[in-house]
Order: structure tokens, then sequence, then C-alpha cells
């Protein structure tokens, strides 16, 4: 699984995932930074992404139109990006075997 990290999280979360998820990349890389929720979803599901995000329209969308893509939301209010990270990392594996059930969201919370 590839992982598309949304605008809304920083770029530098590729190198965290690379070599979980290789393949993986943001959408400032794909020109994609003014691009609408909608046109995200259909980049994603057409070039085999999951989406990482923030934004909890992504969270409508995967009811609205079920995978692919799924979605992996990042419930977390702004933090610095180093603990974005950790929170990544420390759900690796939990987002690696979410590749391999037929749900369309998967959400992550950050603990106090």
């Amino acid at each position: 699984m590839k992982l598309l990290f949304d605008q809304n999280l920083s770029w530098r979360l590729v190198k965290v995932v690379s070599n979980a998820f290789p393949g993986s990349t943001h959408v400032v890389s794909l020109g994609l930074s003014g691009a609408s929720d909608e046109e995200i979803w259909a980049y994603a599901r057409e070039n085999g992404f999951c989406i990482c995000t923030k934004d909890a329209d992504f969270h409508q969308l995967s009811f609205l139109h079920g995978p692919p893509p799924k979605v992996v939301w990042l419930q977390t209010p702004n933090r610095p990006t180093w603990e974005i990270a950790r929170l990544v990392e420390d759900h690796l594996e939990d987002i690696r075997n979410f590749a391999s059930t037929e749900e369309a969201l998967m959400i992550i919370r950050q603990r106090p």
C-alpha cells in the first residue's frame, strides 16, 4: 500500500513511512496542492493510494463512495510535525494491517 499525504499534513511524513510503504508521496509533490478533496480522492483511487489526512471531509467521502481508496484519518489537534510523525510511526503495523481489510476508514487518535 502507498500512502498519499493530504495538504494538511507535512510533506516530511513521506520519509517517516518510506520504508514501510514504498511509493508514498504528498499531494504537493504531485502538483495537487490546490486540488479539491474530490480531485485528490479520484487521483488516489486511480493510482492505488491510501489517503492519509486530518481532514474530516475524507471521512465523509469514504462512506459516500466506499473504497478504493482507503482513508487513514489522523484525529489530532495541530501539533508539530515530529509529534505527528511519532503518531504515524506508532501505528505503522496497524496501517499495514488495515490494508488487508475491507474497511474504508481507519481512525488514529492521538493519545493524551
